[in-house]
């Protein structure tokens, strides 16, 4: 029974080391080839025409458009507001009630003209009074120097009473400045808003009367991409509209912010531009279009542009091939771009299947675009 119990175990044994340890012949040729070397099945020979072992596919089916030179919308639309020429809040020099106010409002005022007057009675008597005593002194002077060119009194006593008389032509001029600082006008001409007091009315220095606007001409400041800023220069001319009004005007750039603003990017510019009819009011919205140097470029559609982490690539047929090409842009308009480097008159720039290609890969041209 012992033998019987043995002879068991060993048989076992052997058909598990069978199943386990023993490989058949052909798992150890790997594909069963003759000389157990490998069969040219899967993964075993690369492929002709890929470089990582897979066949290269068939060419890619596109259209071209050929790269060529032509005239360029030169213009670059900025939004703007109209500003006054000049612009003044007028306010006295002087504290004081008012005892006139010849300003209309609305109205227009000449260069020098006079706004309002403040009471100056104390200051008229004091000048008064100086009168005078300057009156005086001159005759007190004049009896002096005769004295003096007999040696009657001493040349100190003299020159005691001809200073007087200086000290008091000082205190004259004083009280003169002052008066005039009771007198308001108008420090150039333009028209005047809106009334802040009435005649009457107690003022001080810091109080407005009113604000004075000269509105021919107006100014018109508007801000253009810091990639234009080369082009601008002081005397270019300038075209703009405003909401309401079918015409066309015209400006003069007249002052360029000499720095860039480094939160919007943007190059500030001010324009001047004549107002005889009153038609443009400060604060207007206006719509600016300025004419760049530009006048031949090339341009490409904006479909044939990828955006890259270094810039911007577009693909060209080169040998039945995509070839990327790194580019520089410019003006850009609704449909197209402009290229400034990488691309030539003549290239053959693949519109269409961007997408689907890789750096060489073979393409066949449907047709091309104009």
């Amino acid at each position: 029974m012992r033998t019987i119990l043995t002879i068991v175990a060993v048989v076992a044994v052997l058909v598990l080391g069978k199943i386990f340890f023993f490989k058949k012949p052909e798992e150890k040729g790997m594909g069963g080839g003759p000389g157990g070397a490998p069969s040219a099945g899967k993964g075993g020979e690369k492929g002709k025409d890929g470089k990582d072992g897979k066949p290269a596919g068939p060419p890619v089916s596109v259209n071209v458009f050929v790269v060529n030179s032509e005239t360029l919308d030169n213009v670059v639309t900025a939004s703007g507001t109209i500003y006054p020429n000049e612009e003044v809040e007028l306010r006295a020099e002087a504290s004081g009630r008012i005892t006139a106010l010849s300003i209309k409002e609305g109205s227009r005022v000449a260069a020098g003209q006079i706004i309002a007057k403040i009471k100056d009675t104390d200051l008229q008597a004091q000048l008064k009074k100086l009168n005078y005593e300057i009156e005086l002194a001159k005759q007190t002077e004049a009896r002096q120097k005769k004295l003096l060119d007999i040696n009657a009194i001493s040349k100190e006593e003299y020159e005691i009473t001809a200073n007087k008389i200086n000290t008091l032509n000082a205190d004259k001029e004083l009280i003169e400045a002052n008066l005039e600082k009771t007198v308001l006008k108008a420090p150039f001409a333009g028209k005047i808003g809106l009334k802040n007091v009435s005649q009457g009315a107690y003022v001080t220095p810091t109080t407005s009367l009113a604000t004075l606007v000269q509105t021919n001409p107006v100014k018109i400041d508007f801000s253009i991409p810091e990639k234009y800023s080369t082009q601008m220069r002081v005397g270019r001319g300038v075209k703009f509209e405003v909401e309401g009004q079918s015409e066309t005007y015209t400006a003069n750039v007249v002052a360029i912010d000499p720095k860039i603003d480094p939160n919007l990017r943007t190059l500030k510019l001010r324009a001047i531009a004549k107002n005889p009819a009153d038609r443009l009011l400060p604060g207007m919205f206006v719509r600016v279009s300025v004419d760049l140097d530009i006048t031949q470029a090339i341009m490409i559609p904006t479909e044939a542009v990828v955006p890259v982490l270094k810039g911007k690539k577009v693909y060209v047929v080169r040998d039945g091939k995509a070839n990327e090409v790194m580019i520089e842009t410019g003006l850009r308009t609704d449909k197209k771009i402009q290229v400034t480097s990488g691309l030539s008159a003549g290239d053959s720039l693949i519109v269409t299947g961007i997408m689907a290609l890789k750096k060489d890969s073979p393409v066949k041209i449907k047709s091309p675009q104009k």
